[in-house]
């Protein structure tokens, strides 16, 4: 039997020399040279591992966020009187919270009641800022586009609108999410219940759509690929501006199955388009809440978006005696 190529499920790695890279300009190669190849990781990618390349902004944004994860990590075994055990044991409901309602937006207040809070988000925005920085900054030295850091930039404007923006809109740090796990989990079922339930928020509603749009569009694109990998389907590119058989077949395939197809080309835009609005509607819609909007279940019955609650409640008859 003739050894076949599966897509799929790889049974042959093809792998070539360890590869250092593009050369950079002058003075920007700071790249480590060690690295090696992995069998293991060659089942579901590239076997090659490294080169690395951190450079000035990936060493800060480690830097700077070594320093929030100690903070929160400290603060969390500070509250269980350092005990590792009940570390470990209690970890997914530790929590480090934002401070108290009377401090406002006060930089400067005691660290026990927000300022470590205050302190470890101060470092987080920085390593997340300075990481930003370097996915736009290698993009250009490679002569890649910016797609991936205008991608990480809209995940950025959630992140910020939930710890920053909004807070300063509301006149309070209390208004931000806890850093923890189950207390930022308890923060949005109050935050939905305080604000009568975001469920009726539109633009929480678009959010959605285009998270489960971008989990069907990405499954849609990797499946169709996948199933064409026997005509050359992963060089995509090529086939983008000179289509061959691997793409012919799979827009035929969905033009017999949906009666419409994207191409090569344009399916990666529909999948970016659809994850980076996914923060940005997100993001807006915690914006408006409480600043613009203060009960959603009201807003939206307003606008007959959702039925109203009927006017005269049918009276339980186990209250009024009948039932007994």
């Amino acid at each position: 039997m003739a050894l076949e190529y599966q897509y799929l499920f790889t049974r042959i790695q093809v792998r070539g020399p360890h590869y250092q890279g593009v050369p950079l300009p002058a003075g920007d190669d700071t790249r480590t040279s060690d690295g090696g190849f992995s069998h293991l990781l060659g089942k579901i990618g590239d076997a090659q591992i490294g080169p690395f390349y951190l450079g000035t902004y990936g060493v800060l944004a480690l830097f700077f966020g070594f320093i929030a994860f100690e903070i929160i990590g400290l603060n969390m075994l500070a509250s269980v009187n350092w005990n590792p055990l009940l570390f470990v044991r209690d970890l997914f409901w530790l929590s480090l919270d934002p401070p108290l309602p009377q401090h406002g937006l006060k930089i400067f207040m005691p660290l026990a009641e927000g300022g470590w809070w205050l302190l470890a988000g101060f470092f987080l925005t920085l390593s997340l800022a300075m990481w930003w920085a370097r996915s736009y900054s290698r993009a250009r030295a490679l002569g890649l586009g910016t797609h991936t850091s205008w991608a990480f930039a809209a995940a950025l404007w959630l992140y910020l609108v939930l710890g920053f923006i909004r807070p300063i809109f509301m006149g309070q740090w209390s208004e931000a999410v806890p850093f923890g796990i189950f207390s930022h989990l308890d923060w949005t079922a109050a935050f939905s219940i305080r604000y009568g339930n975001l469920f009726y928020n539109p633009f929480h509603a678009l959010s959605i759509v285009f998270l489960y749009g971008s989990v069907l569009l990405f499954a849609m694109h990797g499946a169709t690929i996948l199933a064409v990998g026997r005509f050359g389907g992963e060089r995509e590119v090529e086939q983008a501006y000179d289509r061959g058989t691997a793409m012919e077949r799979a827009g035929l395939f969905w033009r017999w199955t949906m009666g419409f197809n994207a191409t090569s080309e344009s399916i990666h835009r529909w999948a970016w388009w659809f994850a980076v609005l996914t923060p940005i509607t997100g993001g807006i819609g915690i914006l408006v809440t409480g600043t613009l909007v203060d009960n959603w279940y009201l807003w939206a019955m307003d606008r007959g978006f959702v039925a109203a609650y009927p006017p005269i409640a049918t009276p339980d008859p186990y209250l009024t005696g009948a039932g007994r």
